[in-house]
């Protein structure tokens, strides 16, 4: 789902001012290794996503456009409800997209290039997919205009959502109050998302509100420092092979089998699915981490 960059460029300067804070902390404090280089990657990556939504951004609205002429109903627009509404759609709609972006692999070959960084940085949060518009994810928001409300107000929304999460990626701040943790997305409850541990994979898959990952049944809490990056890294630093690899081990595992079935699966079933078992999905992993607890 695209983003306002209008709007965007003018938290620009803020976010810029952050992330020099950060990286003059990281590399006094040396926490972290090849600050440069993820940085580099990150910026290469953003950049890229930055000049590919220029041309996807006027087809994604004229889709939005085109389900809104078919509308359900029709709204009085700029109403605080309906702004209400929009923000809570908004919401459900990216907890949805996120969680099937971690479940469905063809989804996952995108969204995979955000969780690419092994270090926990504002900078490692603008790592942004090139292939995500392909991919239609743009889709879990069409209901919205659908049901009547007005591409702009679904941008807008989004934009908001998009503006609320880059502070979400920092190891700076530890907990904050707890009536805002167990309502809003935090720092800690997006760590856990980033996290590769066992424990933690495929948990929090909030934007704004944590809420809909206690409602769902896919809330984490924070017990221990996560190990970031994916179960396999990609050792790269190469925005192109960051957001190509996972496409290219798509294709590489179909071209493996000549069962329809199987490349079905490879595009459509959990990152990890395999003919032979050589690699395993969440649940998978889980299950194995399961019987090794209870034979230590």
């Amino acid at each position: 789902m695209q983003a306002d960059y209008t709007i965007l460029k003018h938290a620009l300067p803020g976010f810029l001012l952050l992330l020099i804070v950060e990286t003059v902390s990281l590399w006094r404090e040396r926490k972290e290794n090849k600050v440069s280089e993820n940085i580099l990657a990150s910026l290469g990556l953003n950049i890229g996503a930055l000049i590919l939504n220029i041309f996807t951004n006027g087809i994604v609205l004229i889709l939005l456009g085109l389900v809104y002429r078919y509308r359900l109903f029709s709204f009085q627009d700029n109403t605080w409800g309906l702004w209400i509404f929009c923000f809570f759609a908004d919401d459900l709609s990216y907890y949805w997209f996120h969680r099937c972006s971690h479940q469905v692999r063809f989804l996952w070959a995108s969204h995979m290039v955000h969780h690419s960084s092994e270090a926990y940085t504002l900078a490692g949060g603008l790592r942004l997919p090139w292939t995500s518009s392909l991919t239609g994810t743009f889709l879990f928001w069409a209901w919205m205009p659908l049901l009547g409300i007005t591409p702009r107000m679904v941008i807008l929304m989004k934009t908001t959502s998009v503006i609320y999460q880059f502070w979400l990626h920092t190891e700076a701040i530890t907990r904050l109050p707890k009536w805002f943790e167990s309502v809003f997305n935090t720092p800690s409850h997006h760590r856990v998302h980033h996290a590769s541990d066992v424990e933690y994979l495929d948990k929090n898959h909030a934007g704004t509100l944590i809420i809909w990952d206690k409602l769902f049944l896919t809330y984490q809490e924070e017990k221990f420092k996560p190990t970031y990056g994916l179960t396999e890294n990609i050792n790269s630093f190469n925005p192109f092979v960051i957001a190509f690899h996972e496409w290219k081990k798509i294709f590489s595992d179909c071209q493996k089998s000549s069962r329809i079935k199987d490349r079905f699966n490879y595009f459509f079933n959990s990152p990890g699915w395999c003919n032979n078992g050589s690699s395993k999905t969440t649940k998978q992993l889980r299950a194995v981490h399961k019987i090794r607890q209870r034979l230590t």
